[in-house]
């Protein structure tokens, strides 16, 4: 579980840095597959004997991967900042038609909503990617883990 909960979230690092240039909230699409990713991949290392043990492999491995996705919405979302900052942020609105009132109110705020917003959907995504996991798990038991049990039991006997 944790090999494949080291390797998702390597790779959630960089998709969520990517989906972060785009919007902070594009990352729990993201976060969906990724976290069933995580889950099925942990079957496939781990091979737990059970459905039960298959879920919770399945939860502990993307909430490792959730970690380097919210790796990635920090560095994504400090990336956006520099790039555009509060006056690219602000045409960019202004250019969609949304009025942001005055620069120094606009700032200020623009600030804290890029901090909160990384915060929130970044911890947001490990709790999705955890829960996906699990079911990613419980996934790879119904595919696979429970004909390898089988198998497993019979030689066992014999």
């Amino acid at each position: 579980m944790y090999k494949s909960g080291i390797i998702l979230a390597v790779v959630a690092l960089v998709v969520v840095v990517g989906l972060t240039l785009l919007s902070p909230i594009c990352t729990p699409c993201g976060a969906l597959l990724l976290g069933l990713g995580a889950g099925f991949l942990a079957g496939v290392f781990d091979k737990p004997l059970d459905n039960g043990g298959s879920a919770k492999a399945g939860a502990i491995a993307g909430g490792i991967g959730g970690i380097g996705a919210l790796l990635g919405q920090a560095i994504g979302a400090l990336l956006n900042s520099v790039l555009l900052g509060p006056e690219g942020t602000a045409e960019l609105l202004s250019q969609m038609g949304v009025d942001v009132g005055s620069d120094a109110a606009y700032a200020s705020s623009y600030w804290v909503s890029t901090i909160g917003m990384a915060a929130c959907v970044g911890i947001f995504n490990i709790a999705l990617m955890a829960g996906l996991g699990a079911l990613g798990g419980l996934l790879w038991w119904q595919v696979t883990g429970k004909n390898t049990a089988a198998s497993s039991s019979i030689d066992n006997i014999g």
